[in-house]
């Protein structure tokens, strides 16, 4: 009952679900990566700044790896931008499906980006090891080292918050690799503990151990952008469009049901069967509505191909002409 009145009052609410709609609903999930981006950027880089200055004054190899660290995280802010606004222009007849993929494209960089950071932070490490130096100023790497926790942890919410909402794994990679250089700013800590009680090389190792750190946060993010390389969804969306669509009225019985990211929104591309009987313009009705429904019980649904196939009668085959062009 619930259901039916929600759908009446949705009925008799004006809304729209044309072309220029979803283009402004495309335009402000950008205009919302576009503001994370430009915040995150300042913070971590005037971060970056004061962590770079003690580095100069101290000499601590753990500390430049986190600054290192942090200047690479507020950069990869450059190449989402520019997905961000490359994803705001229209679809053409060359690039039909407009320039979401763009973000992926902004992922991959954004993972050669960490690894170069963990290879630059690694080899500083190592050959501190190998040549020991006096870490000075250890009040100052230990405030340092707070400071890019507190910047690092603001930015990693701000921008994971924000990217779920608004469906761009881009951003959440972003924003777990912006999380885990909190955590290793507050292992330069250590490094400076252990310089402060007689350990020097307490510094180089606390620097190896960012260096693993930072393959970590390789692996996660390079996973995410693989995913969505692969056109990969969570399998509870699938299940979730087919729940829709077995209660929409005259489908008789749900086909395939497939869904892929075209930057941070979904397009779906589903099959139903209805009463063979039916007439075109009834059929095309329940599609209709099919899509309707798709696009506002799906999360970050834009779009939907709704095919309708008939539903009988026994033994007939209405794909027969096709069965050895589909695969399995």
């Amino acid at each position: 009952m619930r259901g039916a009145l929600g759908r009446i009052a949705h009925a008799v609410t004006p809304h729209s679900h044309d072309s220029a709609d979803k283009t402004d609903t495309a335009l402000e999930s950008s205009s919302r990566g576009m503001r994370v981006l430009a915040v995150s950027f300042a913070v971590l880089m005037v971060t970056a700044a004061l962590q770079a200055v003690i580095v100069v004054a101290s000499g601590s190899v753990a500390l430049l790896g986190d600054t290192l660290h942090n200047l690479a995280d507020a950069l990869t802010a450059v190449p989402l931008a520019i997905a961000f606004s490359l994803g705001r222009r229209a679809a053409t007849r060359r690039f039909t499906y407009g320039y979401g993929r763009a973000e992926d494209l902004a992922g991959i960089v954004i993972v050669l980006i960490i690894a170069v950071s963990a290879a630059l932070a690694g080899y500083e490490a190592v050959r501190r090891l190998l040549h020991p130096e006096d870490v000075r100023a250890l009040g100052w790497v230990a405030a340092a080292a707070v400071v890019g926790f507190l910047g690092n942890e603001w930015v990693a919410r701000y921008r994971i918050r924000v990217g779920r909402e608004i469906g761009s794994a881009a951003l959440v990679a972003d924003g777990l690799h912006a999380r885990t250089d909190g955590f290793t700013s507050l292992a330069v800590l250590l490094g400076a503990g252990g310089a402060a009680v007689g350990l020097p090389v307490a510094d180089p190792v606390v620097g190896l151990l960012i260096t693993v750190a930072i393959c970590f946060v390789l692996r996660d993010a390079a996973r995410e952008i693989y995913h969505r390389l692969m056109d990969a969804v969570d399998p509870d969306l699938v299940d979730a469009a087919e729940g829709i669509l077995a209660t929409v009225d005259g489908v008789r019985k749900v086909g395939s049901v497939r869904l892929r990211w075209i930057g941070h929104a979904l397009h779906a591309e589903v099959e139903i069967q209805v009463n063979h009987d039916m007439s075109v313009v009834d059929a095309h009705a329940v599609a209709v509505e099919a899509e309707h429904r798709l696009i506002h019980d799906l999360p970050r649904l834009r779009a939907a191909t709704v095919h309708t196939d008939p539903f009988g009668p026994d033994g007939a085959d209405h794909h027969a002409s096709l069965s050895t062009h589909r695969t399995p």
